[in-house]
């Protein structure tokens, strides 16, 4: 940081350099938890997904019962019971496990990526449910056996539909992980919480990282906007 904007900053007593940086730290932090867990679910959520839409309730069964979990209950509940739960298993504390999920990251990212998975299995899933029975036909007519019509028809043309649906997903992540909090983790909110008990300030303490918060959720809005129209590009109308 340049020296000049240092000493400006040591001039008031709650955004200083150290500040500044506590709520860099948090904001790597944040993104980090947030970017894992939405990048595996997004990879779980896909074979869920198609697996949900099977008629066999035996294969279906298991995927609905474990997205109703999910999506039914408080997501803070559901990080203190993975966070308080996995110390609870008997002799996971004489295992290589306990070395991972002894910090707190990991329970509260693994309690993340589930419950995105579970919202994002049903938000796939509704795409490729919705897929016009024509496109179908039409590739059964050309001769796609299942795989490849999944692959080349159904997943292609659902990711069009499901793109909005999923870039609020993606927002609600972001604004929910501000409960990472609540288990020692130092993200934004952490950050926030830690200056204001420091400087009994909470109003500029948490104003300021709602600002952060914005300013993360702005930049989310304007990629999916372009990944929008990336993907439906061939509705445009042609140029003369």
């Amino acid at each position: 940081m340049p020296d000049f904007l240092a000493a400006w900053l040591d001039q008031n007593e709650i955004f200083t350099a150290m500040t500044l940086m506590e709520y860099w730290d948090g904001m790597v932090t944040t993104v980090q938890l947030v970017f894992l867990c939405l990048v595996i679910g997004l990879l779980f959520a896909v074979p869920l997904a198609i697996l949900r839409t099977v008629k066999n309730p035996f294969v279906s069964g298991p995927v609905w019962l474990y997205t109703y979990l999910f999506r039914g209950t408080p997501l803070l509940v559901q990080l203190y019971i993975i966070y308080y739960g996995i110390a609870q298993i008997p002799g996971i504390q004489e295992t290589f496990w306990w070395a991972i999920f002894r910090e707190p990251f990991y329970p509260a990212l693994l309690a993340f990526t589930l419950n995105t998975c579970a919202y994002t299995t049903e938000i796939i899933r509704g795409a490729i449910v919705s897929t016009p029975q024509g496109e179908i036909e039409a590739a059964k007519a050309y001769g796609m056996n299942w795989f490849m019509r999944m692959r080349r028809i159904v997943l292609p043309s659902a990711a069009r539909r499901a793109v909005q649906a999923y870039s609020n997903e993606v927002i609600f992540m972001l604004h929910s992980s501000a409960i990472a909090s609540v288990v020692t983790i130092v993200d934004l909110t952490g950050a926030a919480r830690n200056i204001y008990s420091r400087f009994y300030a909470p109003f500029e303490a948490f104003t300021f990282v709602a600002l952060c918060y914005m300013l993360l959720t702005f930049i989310l809005v304007f990629a999916f906007r372009k990944l929008e129209s990336h993907l439906l590009r061939h509705q445009r109308p042609a140029r003369s």
